[in-house]
């Protein structure tokens, strides 16, 4: 019952994916682009049609009010450097990214198998081809000194061609002739005959389930290899994304440390003055000097960060295949705050149970573990083939007369039954039990992924409020920070504050302008998951991959 009620489930998602999917125009990214297949798209192509299919132009789904371009500090002097929007890292990652490439073959490589267990049922020839002579003593005893030396010999040649045939229905044909050619001195005699035998099994290897079952298993592991490839992909595309807001946060937090530090040397100037005209102690200089050197190390932890950051950035989207480690990387995006609406987190769900590509996979494991019993089962029946041998025979002394002889009266007609029985089949038994037992276990295993894709979801759903409600309050935080700092600076303009206080205040709004970055750059990213984990990322990039549909069916 509990299974029945998991199919039906399931069933449910299916029909509504498409609904969902196609009325997200209200979420946080916008809308699937309407541009998601166009004739002159470009993609990854193979022999057997497109595996990637890439827009041509993505135009962004969401555009903040004013985009300005993240530019990071200069540290390469390399003049082939990227100016790229998240969609152009995308369409470049797509096309060029190592780790995809490897994965590319896998479906070709899946499709070869097919083709082997297609060849099965194609016909074959077979033939040979043979001549010789034998040479025997004419009189005497054979090896006796006074034998002739006259000897006798004889000429014999032979040959047959074969065309065989398997169909799925376990039925063998085979068609074919042969010709016998022997002479001596004395005499000459030609054969052929033309001849079809038909081999049915009866038990064992009889129907088409249990004889296709290895071509069906070779295409469902094609499929597979077909959803691993888009689990690669829709982890690739999320990686960039998340990889370019990351960038984008490391450059924003340059600015601000840059800011920071050129305050905190102002400020330093300021207590320098103050101390020279007598308003302060020495003893305040040490504050604003221990506040440049915490700037100064924030500055330089930022820019390691960027540069890190940078190099993955390369490394997934892979630009060219010369040395491009030194490219610099200007972005045309900063991390902005998305308008729109969420929808329900069930809504989500429902999507990942229909398009998620780890449980598509474990649904056809679990298809090709019906075909693996059904090829166990039929193990367990004796072999029993039911063969028919009909043939015709012409007889002259040459080659030319034994073909209008095949009209006479010699034939040759053989009907019998073939078996071979084990009386304990332990080997087939085993193998039986153990597919029964594969099966179930593929049925649990889906069981348990649905409900780690349900935590999955959920979880980066709750990801996705937590941090847009966190915006709100960063913002709310700095905006306060940043009147506090005014007014303590303004305080220690006219002497009634000291640059300990003042610093701390200052500390304060940069932790506040970072905590606000950071929470505009976090939920970008927890979208991406989110998207990620219902399986519907690539469609709303507007790339299409192998695996689009589920595997419910």
């Amino acid at each position: 019952m509990r299974k029945q009620r998991r199919r039906l489930a399931l069933g449910l998602a299916t029909v509504a994916a498409g609904f969902l999917i196609g009325a997200c125009a209200d979420l946080d990214l916008g809308p699937l682009p309407d541009n998601a297949v166009r004739p002159g798209a470009r993609g990854i192509v193979t022999e057997t049609g497109p595996v990637l299919v890439l827009p041509s132009a993505i135009q962004p789904t969401v555009t903040p009010p004013s985009t300005t371009t993240a530019t990071a500090p200069a540290t390469h002097s390399d003049d082939r450097a990227l100016l790229i929007s998240v969609q152009d890292a995308l369409l470049i990652a797509l096309e060029h990214n190592t780790g995809l490439q490897v994965q590319r073959y896998n479906p070709l490589l899946s499709r070869t198998a097919e083709e082997q267990q297609k060849a099965v049922f194609e016909p074959g020839v077979n033939g040979q081809i043979a001549a010789g002579r034998t040479g025997t003593p004419a009189g005497g005893d054979v090896g006796s000194r006074s034998a002739p030396p006259h000897t006798g010999y004889a000429n014999s040649a032979a040959g047959n061609v074969n065309v065989q045939q398997f169909f799925p229905t376990g039925t063998t044909v085979t068609a074919g002739g042969a010709s016998t050619y022997s002479s001596s001195e004395f005499y000459s005699d030609t054969s052929t005959r033309l001849g079809v035998t038909v081999n049915q099994a009866l038990l064992r290897g009889a129907g088409l389930k249990v004889n296709l079952a290895s071509l069906r298993q070779a295409q469902l592991d094609t499929k597979i290899s077909q959803y691993e490839l888009r689990a690669v992909a829709e982890s690739l595309v999320a990686q960039v994304e998340q990889t370019y807001w990351d960038y984008a946060l490391a450059v924003r937090q340059i600015e601000i440390f840059q800011n920071s530090l050129k305050v905190a040397q102002q400020q330093l100037d300021q207590t320098n003055e103050l101390i020279r005209v007598g308003k302060f102690a020495e003893n305040e200089r040490a504050a604003a000097e221990s506040e440049v050197a915490l700037r100064r190390v924030n500055l330089i932890n930022a820019k390691a960060n960027l540069e890190t950051t940078r190099l993955t950035m390369l490394q997934l989207i892979n630009p060219g295949k010369t040395d491009f480690w030194d490219r610099e990387v200007t972005l045309k995006e900063r991390p902005f705050i998305p308008q729109g609406t969420i929808e329900e987190v069930q809504a989500h769900v429902d999507v990942a149970l229909a398009r998620r590509p780890d449980l598509n996979q474990a649904r056809l494991q679990i298809k090709r573990g019906d075909l693996q019993i059904i090829k166990t089962k039929n193990g367990l029946l004796p072999q029993m083939n039911l063969f028919v041998n009909l043939g015709k025979t012409g007889y002259s002394r040459a080659f030319g007369g034994t073909i209008p002889a095949l009209n006479g009266p010699d034939y040759d007609a053989l009907v019998g039954m073939q078996f071979d029985i084990s009386p304990l089949n332990t080997a087939a038994r085993a193998s039986y039990r153990q597919s029964v037992l594969s099966k179930e276990q593929l049925m649990e295993s889906l069981d348990n992924l649905t409900q780690l894709a349900q935590v999955d979801v959920r979880s980066a759903f709750i990801d996705v409020n937590r941090l847009r409600a966190q915006i709100t309050a960063t913002t709310a935080t700095r905006v306060a920070q940043e009147a506090t700092y005014h007014a303590e600076a303004e305080k220690f303009r006219v002497g009634k504050s000291t640059a300990l206080l003042v610093a701390q205040t200052q500390r304060d709004l940069v932790q506040a302008q970072i905590l606000e970055v950071q929470a505009i750059a976090g939920f970008l990213k927890s979208l991406v998951t989110l998207y990620q984990q219902d399986g519907s990322l690539l469609e709303r990039r507007g790339i299409q991959a192998p695996g689009a549909m589920t595997a419910l069916k």
